[in-house]
């Protein structure tokens, strides 16, 4: 294949590596060898040359100084920081010679994995990897920190991530934006419900802080944290109360639209306004609007899955389409997330079988601090790479505390000294994905994206592909599978007859355009992975498992008499902690802030723009407030993971619950609760 690394002057075109929805289409300038500017390709159907600041200034992350160039070792005291330059043999050996005193001492599992999507290339975040920690036999890692209560309670209901076509959302008349801060985490979303709105479309959206998204809607409905399920059960109520629902439809397509009709007359729009802070007047609007208005949308962020009720909560919204027959509408429908339709052959990929009768324990990534502290037997070592668990994880100060034994191997594969690699043993330079041969699959847009490299490899940093293949062979495995290309990589996952949708694309596709569309068809909702073929509005496999199988709401636990519900949210110039150390990004954001509503602020003493100190028995930190509205009261809501800062509070998931959610392991980040008061300075 082609790359574009010895052409050090042009154009090239390229893809956006970051963990969002929108999954760009980049073009890529480059001067003497250098990218100089990049810019969005307004080539490609979806994202048609719009891109965020995030990626407009991906050339000063690439070229920052603080990125890291050679392997380094620890020399300090674990946390300080201090490390001196090795070659890549000797980090190979040390970490391959540790490996294999602890699999002789202790066994495989004494070794677990820890990794997300820093970098969403396929190839980088699972192949390679995933086949030399089965092949060890390792602790497995359940990634469960983002979607996978959602991911799981949509699929309930619908059997896979299949969702309307972005593309068909120019027809829709009236958006749901359902727990999702679409203008920062997905705003080719928002670009085409604006062509939308051009022909008449509304714009309503629900969530727990008037963000910059809710300040864009035409309507904007404040709920308190983890009663969303309730509102939907309100919204089914007035449906079928009012015979706004679509008979036929759910007859043809439903299962268990008589016991659903029985069951949501409990949730009567005074009491779902007791449980949600909506009033009962706004529940009858909103009903009546979806029920009324025919090209409907349901767009179901993340947010609201990051509850103790979030599998169940996403389960419910996702139920709506299906009482009004939108999905047989254009532009009509719902998104959870799309990357059904474009699943790949993963068994190739990760090689799952080379698991066979190993009793392998699972580690979810939600409670990596108190694994670290309390597994038995204990995790030894850990291999972490895509991700900043001392900055992303939950009861952030129990896993400080996790990384700092000494008995504990830890290695971090990153572009930069992150957090974590500040307390790591080895820390080895990572490429970034414009050094990289990787493919991409959206969650949101249907479209396959094939990454070649634009530029040569900064300093001595490996990809995950070539770091996993030395690992292996410095263990001694002489697998064929770890002399796989990555262009055999792509073939082999490319190779996957289970997904219909993914038939009409090709190596040599990907390779002359770059993109391709899955082959989704309207009709898909005539046959879904599920149990019965339909939409399953009554599930019996969640009965079988002991959940309720019609929707229904439970309150999240109440874990301390604590007087606010609090929800770290994400800010619109970084993701997650990538672009958090960054000057320029950080200057964007200007200094992080907590959101509070302007009758509590009173009733505590605190006036806009004061220092507070936000705690729990987990943690504390300390923000600036922003009084008014835009929460209801108590709650209170901050944005953004801030890089650790000396002499600063800042770290938000020192405060958050690493309890797990009702489905898939989720994570719990929203479901804490806090107390604010005044710093005296």
């Amino acid at each position: 294949m082609k790359t574009y690394v010895d052409q050090p002057n042009g154009v090239f075109p390229s893809v956006c590596s970051l963990d969002c929805p929108d999954q760009c289409g980049l073009l890529v300038h480059k001067q003497d060898g250098k990218i100089v500017k990049v810019e969005g390709d307004p080539n490609h159907p979806v994202t048609q040359g719009s891109i965020c600041n995030k990626v407009r200034n991906m050339a000063e992350r690439i070229y920052d100084t603080k990125r890291l160039t050679q392997p380094l070792k620890r020399v300090g005291a674990k946390g300080e920081g201090k490390f001196e330059p090795i070659t890549w043999e000797e980090a190979i050996q040390t970490i391959t010679s540790h490996w294999k005193q602890l699999i002789r001492e202790h066994g495989p599992e004494s070794i677990l994995p820890y990794s997300f999507y820093g970098n969403m290339g396929r190839l980088n975040a699972e192949t390679m990897d995933y086949r030399l920690f089965h092949r060890m036999g390792a602790s497995l890692l359940d990634r469960a920190i983002c979607n996978a209560a959602g991911g799981v309670g949509y699929n309930y209901t619908m059997g896979a991530n299949y969702g309307t076509d972005p593309e068909e959302t120019v027809h829709t008349k009236l958006f749901l934006m359902w727990g999702i801060n679409a203008v920062s985490t997905n705003m080719h979303q928002v670009m085409l419900a604006e062509k939308a709105r051009k022909n008449g479309a509304k714009i309503v959206v629900i969530d727990v802080h008037k963000n910059q998204t809710g300040r864009w809607a035409d309507w904007f409905i404040p709920i308190l944290p983890g009663t969303d399920t309730a509102l939907a059960l309100g919204l089914m109520h007035i449906l079928f109360a009012e015979n706004m629902v679509d008979e036929e439809f759910m007859e043809k397509y439903t299962v268990g639209h008589e016991e659903l009709r029985e069951h949501v007359k409990q949730y009567d729009p005074q009491t779902v306004s007791s449980i949600t802070g909506v009033p009962a007047d706004d529940i009858y609007r909103l009903a009546r609007m979806y029920g009324q208005t025919s090209g409907s949308l349901v767009r179901i962020g993340n947010g609201l899955q990051h509850h103790d009720n979030g599998g169940m909560c996403v389960r419910t919204i996702a139920c709506l389409p299906a009482l009004t027959g939108q999905w047989l509408v254009q532009g009509g429908g719902a998104m959870k997330g799309n990357k059904g339709f474009l699943e790949h052959n993963k068994q190739a990929l990760q090689r799952p079988d080379l698991l066979a009768n190993k009793k392998t324990r699972r580690v979810n990534m939600n409670v990596i601090g108190s694994a670290l502290l309390e597994l038995d037997p204990p995790i030894r070592s850990m291999f972490v790479y895509g991700c900043n668990p001392a900055l992303v994880a939950p009861e952030g100060n129990k896993v400080k505390k996790g990384l700092l034994r000494e008995d504990l191997f830890t290695v971090v594969h990153d572009l930069f000294l992150t957090e974590t690699a500040a307390y790591a043993d080895i820390v080895l330079p990572a490429t970034s994905a414009f050094e990289n041969t990787d493919f991409y699959t959206s969650y949101w847009h249907h479209y396959m994206q094939l990454q070649k490299p634009v530029i040569a490899p900064y300093g001595e940093s490996k990809p995950n592909v070539e770091v996993f293949r030395l690992l292996a062979k410095g263990m001694g495995y002489e697998d064929e599978m770890f002399d796989d290309s990555e262009e055999e990589l792509i073939r082999q996952a490319l190779d996957y007859p289970a997904n219909p949708f993914l038939g009409s694309i090709t190596y040599e596709d990907l390779v002359e355009k770059n993109y391709r569309k899955a082959a989704v068809t309207p009709d898909f909702i005539e046959k879904l992975p599920t149990p019965s073929g339909k939409i399953e509005l009554y599930s019996k496999q969640l009965e079988k498992l002991g959940y309720p199988a019609l929707p229904t709401y439970t309150p999240i636990p109440v874990e301390s008499d604590l007087p606010f519900l609090y929800v770290p949210g994400p800010n619109h110039n970084f993701l997650n902690s990538t672009f958090s150390n960054n000057a320029k990004h950080v200057k964007l954001e200007k200094f992080p802030r907590l959101f509070m509503n302007t009758a509590d602020a009173e009733a505590s003493g605190i006036a806009d723009g004061d220092v507070v100190r936000v705690w729990n028995d987990r943690g504390e930190c300390e923000l600036t407030v922003s009084v008014g509205e835009t929460v209801l009261a108590g709650v209170v809501v901050s944005q953004g993971l801030w890089a650790d800062q000396p002499g600063a509070k800042h770290h938000v998931n020192a405060l958050t619950p690493d309890r797990i959610a009702d489905m898939g392991g989720g994570a719990t980040f929203f479901s804490g609760r806090v107390n604010v008061e005044k710093l005296a300075r």
